[in-house]
């Protein structure tokens, strides 16, 4: 069963949360994280992106910005930015993105709970992007970016939760620049903090990483390494728990993940095509968005063309089935000699937030040769994965909206 606690957040100070909150630092570049910090000194940026701190250029793993994000965060606690909590609590939070919103507990979760598998993954993770994170934590002492977890949906959770929100007044609700709206609310008694973290206990047997894998297993890193490391471990030291934002399965939604290649592998076109009709029906399109499973779209030399794989390309099991596993393993390994999108530099990966003029731009400015866009996986499809213990091929699912990094931070 799945073990949550409170903890003692850290937050900002009441009027600067709008300030304060950024999204996560994996879905920028540096270029745009300037951009993005751009006349305010207390956006989280300055945390989670310490590099844009120094001149253009400098390496974003180097031990300096990382002493820089350090620096940059405790001054923020210092100049009263971000205040800590006095006594452990739970929050919720909760965004709203085009009409739907979905609810969150904001707790720290067991990093135990991740090497028993309790905390359920579906994507494999780089060991260079975990080493960023876990300089990132270990120099910081703190989890400055929370971990988006899901669990299967529980009246229990539900009922506690609806009710704080329906009575309780917010301690921020901000809507932020790209429309979405945030509101948070404190859960500070005990009986109630009580009864949440046992509902988890005693109903909830498993949770499952929606987005942060690689910042999990980090945590978990750390976690494990400072437990080693100290002779008088209990099992209590806030090490052992990780920063995390819960929501219940029947609120999220998945949207397409995409992909864009940079060359053809020393192919024509007319080559290139005559190989992808060996595996799928090729036909022209002017509507390039993917209404329904097993419709890819492809988009070369300034059109859009819809691939549909034939009879025989693909199994039906829970990883087969999807549409990324078939154009992996019938297009972009045999043909275009992409063997692991995980390490592969030919190939870069678009979410669907950003839409499919995005793809069009980059390919027809020439960065890109061509691009590939999906149907969204389902949630389904993520818990029966993941259930499994099988893994999704990379960059499999985008969520949305994001969790702001900065709202909540937890000290180990």
């Amino acid at each position: 069963m799945a073990i949550i606690k409170s903890f003692k957040g850290v937050r900002p100070k009441q009027g600067l949360a709008e300030q304060v909150a950024c999204l996560p630092y994996d879905v920028m570049n540096t270029k745009e994280a300037r951009e993005m910090a751009k006349g305010n000194p207390n956006t989280f940026l300055h945390v989670s992106r310490a590099e844009i701190d120094f001149p253009e250029g400098v390496d974003e793993h180097s031990p300096v910005v990382y002493q820089k994000a350090k620096e940059n965060f405790y001054k923020m606690i210092a100049d009263n930015v971000l205040i800590q909590d006095g006594q452990p609590y739970l929050y919720i939070y909760a965004q709203v993105m085009d009409g739907r919103r979905q609810i969150g507990l904001v707790a720290s979760s067991s990093v135990e709970d991740y090497f028993k598998g309790v905390i359920k993954k579906h994507e494999l993770t780089r060991p260079e992007k975990e080493q960023d994170r876990i300089e990132h934590m270990e120099t910081l002492q703190a989890h400055v970016g929370p971990i988006f977890l899901t669990y299967p949906k529980n009246k229990s959770v539900d009922a506690v939760v609806n009710k704080i929100v329906t009575e309780q007044k917010p301690v921020y609700d901000f809507t932020s620049s790209d429309n979405i709206q945030h509101t948070v609310w404190l859960v500070t008694e005990k009986a109630t903090i009580d009864n949440l973290t046992g509902i988890f206990e005693k109903e909830i047997p498993a949770t499952y990483i929606a987005d942060g894998h690689h910042r999990t297993a980090s945590a978990a890193r750390v976690g494990k390494n400072m437990r080693d490391n100290n002779p008088n471990h209990t099992g209590n030291e806030e090490y052992n728990f990780f920063l995390s934002v819960l929501f219940p399965d029947d609120q999220l939604a998945i949207m397409d993940y995409n992909r864009l290649v940079k060359d053809l592998n020393e192919l024509t076109t007319e080559k290139f095509f005559d190989k992808v009709r060996e595996k799928f029906f090729v036909q022209k399109i002017t509507s390039p968005k993917p209404t329904e499973l097993h419709s890819i779209s492809l988009y070369i030399d300034g059109a859009w063309f819809q691939l549909q794989p034939k009879s025989g390309t693909f199994t039906n099991d829970p990883i087969g089935v999807l549409d990324v596993s078939i154009l992996q393993q019938n297009l972009l390994d045999p043909i275009l000699g992409i063997k692991d999108q995980r390490t592969d530099k030919r190939i870069d990966f678009v979410g669907g937030i950003r839409g499919l003029k995005e793809l069009e731009r980059r390919v027809d400015s020439g960065e890109m040769r061509l691009a590939f866009a999906l149907y969204p996986v389902s949630l389904k499809q993520l818990i029966d994965i993941a259930d499994s213990g099988n893994i999704m091929p990379p960059k499999s699912t985008w969520f949305e909206p994001k969790l702001r990094d900065g709202l909540f931070s937890h000290l180990f």
